[in-house]
């Protein structure tokens, strides 16, 4: 089964190096508010891909289409600001790796910028994010093995101040997509230890810094940033 290392927020010195290699991933899951450059190296060392959400730190990659390695946006060439080669699986359930995942990016609406939804405009994500993966098991019968977002569930790993407050609607998501992991960052440890949480069978991880994961689903090799 895949190993995943599973990466946000704040960039491990030790991983952008070649000492990388040694951790012998299959697949680098990014849950934003990383300097792309650092996904890009990732991927790049470890020749493996890279599926990301975007963080309330990152620019917006809304609009962009890539057909034929070609970039567009509203129709007109665009540069794509993104990590290259990484897969973007905000709103989106993407099959890598032999995994399933489905993404959700950003943060709460605290302030001005990209990447940073109400609690409405989250849901109404969400709602597209099901239909996709309901889509996808009519199809071949699979569901979702992990649920990626920057941001955690309301009351679940979130905390009390504005901008890290959790959504809410994705309580909903765990409910129709039973996945058995849901892995996000956004909410930094400061040296506070983070423990995996429960929510309707799923464990949800925070993976600031870094976490190293057998998809097994049995066993699991942990690691922070110091």
């Amino acid at each position: 089964m895949p190993k995943v290392l599973a990466v946000a927020d704040e960039v491990v010195e030790r991983l952008w190096t070649d000492r990388v290699r040694e951790l012998g991933v299959d697949l680098v899951v990014a849950a934003g508010d990383l300097p792309f450059d650092y996904l890009e190296f990732l991927s790049g060392a470890l020749d493996r891909p890279c599926v990301f959400v975007p963080g309330n730190h990152d620019v917006d990659l809304g609009g962009y289409t890539n057909v034929r390695g070609l970039w567009t946006r509203a129709g007109l060439p665009a540069r794509w600001p993104g990590p290259a080669g990484g897969v973007n699986a905000d709103g989106r359930v993407v099959d890598v790796a032999g995994l399933r995942i489905a993404g959700l990016g950003g943060s709460i609406r605290y302030r001005d910028g990209p990447n940073q939804w109400t609690e409405r405009q989250q849901a109404r994500r969400l709602r597209r994010v099901l239909r996709l993966a309901r889509w996808r098991r009519l199809r071949d019968g699979r569901g979702v093995d992990v649920l990626l977002t920057h941001s955690p569930p309301l009351g679940c790993g979130d905390e009390d101040d504005p901008p890290h407050r959790g959504f809410a609607c994705l309580h909903e998501g765990v409910r129709v997509l039973r996945p058995p992991l849901l892995l996000h960052g956004h909410v930094h440890p400061h040296g506070t230890p983070r423990p995996d949480r429960e929510l309707g069978g799923t464990r949800v991880v925070n993976v600031v810094g870094y976490r190293v994961l057998d998809f097994d689903l049995g066993g699991e090799e942990a690691g922070r940033a110091p």
